[in-house]
């Protein structure tokens, strides 16, 4: 199913012919007039976004893996995306990955023809080892990026949950794919460069669908994040706040518990508040699936409610 040329992600707007003319003040404030489009054109997707999530957590949840495949901007994104989920949540890397078509390379320019191979999206697919229970998300703009459908359907071929995120309605990538959001975030003021709305739509659902989905999997306590890793000054910082204000102990306490639990925010939480060793927080943790609620739940030290 095609889409019209004219609003689509590819359109070219004729009142936006003169924007190199434009005083700077000016161009900026067209830039930030489309930009405030994008957050309504994500919000009118939240439905579909919502069954992605839960359906992605189930399957996370059963030790599938978060695959995102893109080419170009939408790969960059991707790969963003799963970079930044280590440090935020404590996944292992492996956990939530990025693809972008033309290996790390294209992560810093652009690799020629890589968009269009789709021998490559099976070999970088078939690399993962994927399974039944791991999620594949394929970005593009346009839904029609070769490499991006090549990923979702190989995906959907192996029995993997499919999703296809897309800039346009009616998308050979939705089609391919088992779920499918359509972020509709028209022309851009530099026709055909998606790396302006379209975009910032694709960073707004990946910044939505990760946060969701490790709520959903209990890697945070309230809007706390509990899982993270301390792997530097400014963390390990957050990580003696959140256990203080969790517990209500002192920052002392706090810092005594964190350095008998390698830094870990979890089980330091349940060594203040259950008063128990470490082995028996790292236990009680174990049992709850990593749940600090049900295992502080668990330890009699909150209700189950």
């Amino acid at each position: 199913m095609g889409h019209d040329h004219r609003s689509g992600t590819e359109g070219v707007r004729p009142e936006w012919a003169g924007i190199d003319r434009l005083g700077t003040l000016e161009l900026l404030r067209l830039l930030n007039a489309e930009d405030r489009t994008v957050a309504g054109a994500v919000a009118g997707q939240l439905p579909r976004i919502a069954v992605v999530v839960d359906a992605v957590a189930a399957r996370m949840a059963g030790g599938g893996r978060l695959v995102y495949a893109g080419a170009g901007t939408a790969g960059r994104l991707g790969v963003l995306d799963a970079s930044e989920c280590p440090p935020t949540f404590g996944t292992d890397p492996a956990q939530v990955v990025g693809l972008i078509a033309g290996g790390p390379p294209a992560l810093v320019r652009a690799v020629e023809g890589a968009e269009d191979r789709t021998d490559s999206a099976v070999a970088d697919l078939t690399a993962l080892a994927l399974t039944a229970g791991d999620t594949v998300l394929g970005l593009s703009a346009s839904g029609r990026t070769p490499y991006t459908v090549a990923a979702v359907r190989h995906a959907r071929a192996t029995g993997a949950l499919t999703v296809g995120l897309a800039g346009v309605a009616g998308s050979p990538l939705v089609a391919a794919a088992e779920l499918g959001i359509e972020v509709e975030t028209g022309p851009e003021v530099l026709a055909g460069s998606t790396r302006l709305k379209a975009g910032t739509a694709q960073k707004l659902v990946l910044n939505l669908l990760s946060t969701a989905v490790m709520v959903r999997l209990g890697k945070t306590y309230g809007n706390l994040m509990v899982d993270v890793r301390p792997g530097n000054a400014k963390l390990r910082d957050r990580a003696r706040r959140i256990v203080t204000e969790i517990t209500g102990t002192d920052e002392d306490t706090a810092r005594r518990a964190l350095a008998a639990t390698a830094g870990r925010v979890k089980p330091a939480v349940l060594v203040v508040l259950a008063d128990v060793d470490p082995a028996t927080a790292a236990r009680l943790l174990a049992a709850s699936h990593g749940r600090l609620r049900e295992a502080l739940a668990a330890a009699g030290v909150i209700s189950r409610d």
